[in-house]
């Protein structure tokens, strides 16, 4: 595709068809999500989507004491702002920037517009939401079910799927937040990872050695994640 200036690493966006895409262009607006930037809060009705590059958007279920914890992430794969196109108008949960990047900003009314064509975009954009949905249950599972150790381990290849390089500017508080868990707990689930030669942590800043040594140790969550992710969004067979 030959579209002057457009940055085609959403793979959501690189999914619609030619036709779609030039629509949509004029009015996509790059902007700059640093980190800890709210798109969205609970209960409050966005105005725009953003269809994040390289930047890492989490959401996040909050309750009335003000603790939240991470219920899914949201990177180059797809759409911050489902509740837009499906009817819902507001979600009660917030959306944050976890990892600070660049996105691609959208009118909510535009969208909305070219969803209720019920053309390939709504077909793309309803498949996401379902990959998303498959995200959302497996993360309340893994949390129910598994340990601390394979939670942050899912948590690392989630971000690593939806990042350039294996390097994540993370401190272990927004760890420990991010999955609703002491510090205490996180310190010593990464220390088991870096003693073990899979990661390395320094001042906030994570690098993954070994990721297939990370998906050893995963449970199966983040592997039923990533399948549907990749079922839901592969680009069409043309017959």
């Amino acid at each position: 595709m030959s579209l002057p200036q457009y940055d085609s690493r959403n793979r959501l966006l690189t999914l619609l068809p030619e036709e779609d895409l030039e629509r949509l262009l004029p009015h996509l607006e790059r902007v700059t999500l640093p980190l800890g930037k709210s798109l969205c809060e609970s209960g409050v009705e966005m105005d725009h989507v953003y269809f994040p590059l390289d930047a890492i958007v989490s959401l996040l279920c909050v309750l009335e004491n003000g603790t939240s914890a991470e219920i899914a992430v949201v990177g180059n794969e797809g759409i911050v702002g489902v509740s837009l196109f499906m009817g819902g108008r507001t979600t009660l949960s917030r959306a944050i920037v976890q990892s600070a990047g660049e996105a691609y900003r959208l009118d909510g009314q535009r969208l909305k517009n070219e969803f209720y064509q019920a053309g390939e975009m709504q077909q793309h954009l309803l498949h996401y939401t379902q990959a998303l949905m498959t995200q959302l249950s497996q993360t309340a599972i893994c949390n129910r079910y598994h340990t601390l150790d394979q939670q942050l381990c899912r948590w690392l290849l989630l971000c690593l799927d939806r990042l350039p390089d294996t390097n994540l500017a993370m401190t272990q508080n927004l760890i420990a937040d991010m999955l609703g868990v002491r510090r205490s707990g996180v310190t010593q689930a990464a220390g088991k990872l870096q003693q073990a030669g899979l990661i390395a942590y320094h001042r906030g800043q994570i690098t993954v050695l070994d990721r297939p040594g990370l998906e050893e140790r995963v449970c199966e969550c983040y592997k039923v994640v990533k399948d549907e992710y990749d079922r839901l969004m592969a680009r069409p067979v043309v017959m």
